[in-house]
């Protein structure tokens, strides 16, 4: 039988969900946590789908860890909390093309692709909807260059880290579009408040225009009138 489950990497503990599917198993609860934490150790501060094939009549457990979403990858790469709320204006990181080669590669063999380059124009798009630049530049430029075979060295030496120069550039450079993008950022913020502040007096003057209900007559007090009638 199989049990999927989604776990903090190399972080999970045990819980009543896993304990309602197991117990009635016999299964060795601690071992199969520990299995699952050494399995998932490489994806630590992400949610990762696991998947254990449980045979029940030899009570042995094979823990099958797929890798998490590309998203929650590249976010790790570069500790970024989220993504750009306008990613076509908005950038929120710059990263190097040998850390995309570097999640390619992670995420190859549950893609449906069969080359390796494939696998990088496909992280390189997630990094557009994120708002990601790649070697300081549009996303969607890199993917035209990997297939022009303009990483072709990189990729077939599968270099999967960049220099700490070249870290540096890709920071400094980054500054400079973020500094370019203050004014814009700005203007969102300051509709947002306007948008805020127009919806608090209509609040209040509908408030102000709704009647006062006046409270009916119970039965009683009409009875009571009547009599002293």
């Amino acid at each position: 039988m199989e049990i999927k489950l989604l776990v903090d990497g190399g972080a999970m503990k045990p819980g009543p969900a896993l304990s309602q599917k197991m117990g009635p198993l016999g299964m060795n609860m601690g071992k199969i946590i520990a299995d699952i934490n050494k399995a998932t150790g490489g994806f630590q501060g992400m949610k990762v789908p696991v998947v254990l094939d449980i045979n029940t009549k030899t009570k042995t457990c094979n823990v099958i860890v797929s890798t998490p979403p590309v998203s929650a990858l590249l976010k790790k790469e570069i500790s970024l909390e989220k993504g750009s709320p306008e990613p076509n204006n908005i950038k929120v990181g710059n990263m190097a093309i040998e850390q995309i080669i570097k999640i390619a590669k992670i995420k190859e063999k549950d893609m449906s692709v069969n080359d390796i380059k494939k696998a990088i124009s496909a992280v390189l798009g997630t990094c557009v909807s994120l708002g990601l630049l790649v070697e300081s530049k549009d996303p969607r430029e890199v993917i035209r260059e990997v297939e022009k075979g303009d990483y072709n060295d990189l990729i077939s030496k599968e270099i999967e880290k960049p220099s700490q120069e070249k870290l540096e550039k890709l920071s400094k450079d980054f500054e400079k579009i973020k500094k370019g993008q203050e004014a814009y950022i700005q203007s969102l913020e300051a509709k947002k408040e306007a948008k805020t502040a127009a919806a608090v007096p209509a609040e209040g003057a509908a408030a102000t225009a709704a009647p006062a209900a006046t409270p009916a007559a119970k039965p009683e007090a009409k009875k009571e009138e009547k009599k002293k009638k």
